[in-house]
């Protein structure tokens, strides 16, 4: 039986041999969107061709004569076997000859689109990509030409940022003018229906593009991935021309430092990040673990540092949504992407979920107990931490150091998959508790859920700051005035006031693990600058706060059966609370024992001169330490490196970064400037007053009365600052930061995720706007409260 080398793509049986372009084309006739009348001539006639068999022009020809409107223009394009494929899209490497007429005209374009498959640029993707020449095959599309009134292309999502977003660009008649001559086509961005992008001065009717935004997300449904598609309107309908996979998502790496400002703020050093990175991540990891099982998943995977700072991969966090069974663009509602689009993403299980519903109610039923496995964990951690003596560290050699820094990093990971576990089911006992009192009309906000949690104290250094103050204030003139000239050494050594010593000596020991920041075992903890905190006693200021209008929860009213019902839950969430800041101090302490271990190792390497001094340990990576605990002979191999990281992080330090980073490349940094500064509003207030800039413990004492309280980020040691401040600004932090939950119950206003806020002058005046998350900065003429 003669071969038939022209199909028309309409007709129930078509050959297999048509190219994946016109296979997208038949796809799209088959799922009935409009689409001009094609026709493939298949890929057999160009190996016929290829073989110098020149009769298979004229088979052609006569086959074409048969089906074509000879008084009709034709688009003649490439469909090679591996174009606009899942892996490749071969954009532009062959030809497209359009407004073609005539038979004779048709061959021409279908030979030249032949001879294209040999051409040098051709052959340079070909290697590129990895594709043998030998495997390409050609086949031809013919299609009828629309009268184009407009034209244009749009993509089911972005292409360079793979954000779920409908990117349409059209123009005014062919769309030659748009592909091929650079003219600026008009934009639209329309995000879950809604548009964040329009021409200001469009001459194109807004209904064309609202039905091309429609179709495109139809057609990528259907089509089961995200495409980009070619489209001419005629003046009545809109007409497909071309479908192809975005091939480039593939790639696409997006991070964000939503969630890294909650616990790795500001800037990280090498030692740090190479510690504390693995261990949260890896905590992450293994929760994720238990919901979807095996996976590939490192904390390499999950966060990445740039210029000094983290950023989590949302394309790694993106598939464990997927793996779960929710909506890939459902990670963009984390990542705080505004709008009111009425088609926005919700976190809704799919088929998919229920594949992984054993897994999940295992680990449901496993942290609905979790109460029981914390009270027995943190005596039991406890315990483990004290076996590790400070007094032990300078006593160990360097490998027996490295050994209990191993053994250290083992209990601080289970610590830290406690403290994500506790804090996660916090916040759901929090919501549900929520979501059960606004039943009754009672919101969440106007409760005070610790009421009566006296064994709170345990964790707030405030309480033992304002007994401490309160019993010096006691005490006789002339002894204040000798204490206040004191050191703490001297200080101890005074005689009348052993009491009060004791109680110093026991609250330092007590809060001697927090420092500048809870993350960062290289900030200097309390327990190396007693000086400083026997100041923040001796001038501790008690807040003067407003009687509290929050409800004590026995205190409301409600029916008898509500009460029944919610009150387990209110216990719950009151214990949860309990858990959230025992497991934190817990860590906190287990955390800073790294300090420790790396200093008492330091040390053995600046006697070896490894090093130049001790602080240079937190300038090297794990593994590089490792590699010199293990080193025989004396090296300065990394003392260059030390040198270098110093530098880049001091520029760095003041730099504004990008809240999302597309791609692995350094993003470029610049300065705030101008008279306004913008961050995430926390606290609600508006409040005017001078900026005083605390970088950590020795600025402490530079914070007045009513001051602008301006910090990087803040920890549990940072609290006794908000008791003076007026309102806090933070370079950090999120909604559920510490700065932000502080100034809630302080009722002071809060502005967070501030970049270069720290660059602001001591003195400044600025209006903390509580609401917008605006800080204005005022002329030096304008100094007046």
């Amino acid at each position: 039986m003669h071969t038939q080398y022209i199909c028309d793509l309409r007709d129930k049986k078509v050959s297999q041999n048509i190219g994946s372009k016109a296979q997208n084309l038949r796809y799209l006739i088959e799922n009935k969107f409009k689409t001009p009348k094609t026709f493939v001539c298949t890929w057999d006639a160009h190996e016929h061709y290829l073989k110098n068999d020149y009769q298979i022009t004229e088979i052609i020809k006569h086959e074409l004569s048969k089906k074509i409107n000879k008084n009709c223009f034709y688009a003649i394009r490439s469909s090679a076997n591996i174009e606009d494929g899942h892996s490749y899209s071969f954009a532009g490497q062959f030809k497209s000859i359009l407004n073609v007429k005539g038979l004779d005209n048709i061959i021409e374009a279908i030979e030249s689109i032949w001879s294209s498959t040999s051409s040098k640029d051709v052959k340079t993707y070909l290697k590129r990509v990895g594709v043998d020449p030998s495997k390409l095959k050609m086949a031809v599309i013919i299609q009828e030409m629309v009268n184009p009134a407009v034209s244009g292309v749009s993509f089911s999502r972005n292409p360079l940022t793979g954000m779920d977003e409908i990117i349409v660009e059209a123009t005014n008649g062919n769309g030659e003018n748009l592909l091929q001559k650079g003219i600026t086509p008009e934009r639209w961005v329309n995000k879950w229906r809604e548009w964040v992008t329009q021409p200001n001065d469009g001459t194109i009717d807004s209904h064309i593009i609202q039905t091309v935004v429609a179709k495109t997300k139809k057609i990528s449904l259907a089509y089961g991935s995200d495409v980009d598609v070619e489209w001419v309107y005629d003046g009545n309908t809109v007409n497909w021309v071309q479908l192809r996979e975005i091939t480039s998502l593939k790639n696409t790496t997006l991070y964000t430092n939503h969630f890294a400002r909650e616990v790795f703020p500001g800037i990280i050093k090498p030692l740090i990040w190479s510690i504390n990175v693995p261990l949260v991540c890896g905590a992450w990891i293994k929760f994720f673990t238990e919901l979807i099982g095996k996976n590939d998943i490192t904390p390499r995977s999950l966060a990445k540092s740039f210029h000094y700072r983290a950023y989590f991969n949302m394309g790694t966090i993106g598939k464990i949504f997927e793996a779960l069974g929710f909506p890939s663009n459902t990670i963009e509602l984390l990542m705080e992407i505004e709008s009111n689009g009425s088609e926005k993403p919700s976190f809704k299980p799919t088929q998919k979920t229920l594949t992984h519903l054993p897994r999940m109610i295992r680990c449901a039923f496993d942290k609905a107990f979790f109460a029981r496995k914390i009270k027995a964990f943190l005596p039991s951690m406890k315990n483990r931490y004290r076996s590790l003596s400070f007094n032990q560290a300078e006593q160990l050699n360097e490998k027996e150091l490295f050994a209990t820094i191993e053994k250290l990093y083992a209990l601080n990971k289970e610590t830290v998959y406690y403290m994500i576990i506790t804090y996660m089911l916090m916040g759901l006992y929090n919501g549900v508790l929520k979501h059960q009192l606004k039943k009754c009309g009672i919101e969440l906000e106007n409760i005070d859920l610790t009421r009566g949690m006296n064994e709170l104290n345990e964790f707030d250094p405030v309480i033992g700051l304002a007994q401490l103050n309160s019993q010096f204030n006691q005490l006789d003139k002339t002894t204040k005035n000798a204490i206040k000239k004191s050191f703490y050494r001297d200080f101890l050594s005074l005689e009348g006031i052993s009491s009060f010593q004791e109680n110093v000596e026991n609250f330092i020991l007590h809060f001697s693990h927090l420092s500048d920041s809870g993350n960062d075992f290289s900030s200097v903890p309390w327990r190396e600058n007693p000086d400083s905190i026997l100041s923040m006693i001796l001038n501790y200021t008690q807040r003067k706060d407003k009687v509290s209008q929050k409800t004590a929860f026995g205190e409301l009213t409600m029916p008898p059966l509500q009460r029944l019902l919610i009150t387990p839950i209110y216990k719950r969430a009151q214990k949860f609370r309990f858990y959230r800041e025992a497991v934190g101090f817990l860590y906190t302490f287990g955390y800073g024992l790294f300090r420790t271990y790396f200093l008492a190792l330091a040390d053995k390497f600046v006697r070896r001169g490894f090093l130049r001094n001790r602080e240079d340990i937190f300038y090297l990576y794990y593994d590089e330490i490792k590699e010199l605990v293990n080193e025989e002979l004396i090296t300065r191999k990394y003392l260059h490196k030390i040198a270098q990281r110093r530098q880049e992080i001091i520029e760095h330090r003041d730099v504004s970064l990008p809240h999302t980073i597309y791609g692995d490349h350094l993003p470029m940094i610049t300065s705030s400037t101008g008279n306004k500064l913008k961050g995430i509003p926390t606290s609600k207030g508006v409040y005017t007053g001078e900026v005083r800039v605390i970088r950590g413990m020795n600025d402490f004492h530079k914070l007045c009365e009513g001051d602008v309280l301006v910090i990087p980020y803040s920890d549990v040691a940072w609290t006794p600052l908000f008791t003076k401040a007026g309102a806090i600004v933070a370079e950090s932090g999120g909604f559920l930061s510490h700065s932000s939950i502080i100034a809630r119950e302080y009722e002071i206003p809060a502005i967070v995720s501030v970049p270069s806020a720290c660059t602001l002058k001591d003195d400044t005046l600025v209006t903390i706007d509580g609401y917008q998350g605006e800080i204005t900065i005022h002329p030096t003429s304008l100094k007046t409260h």
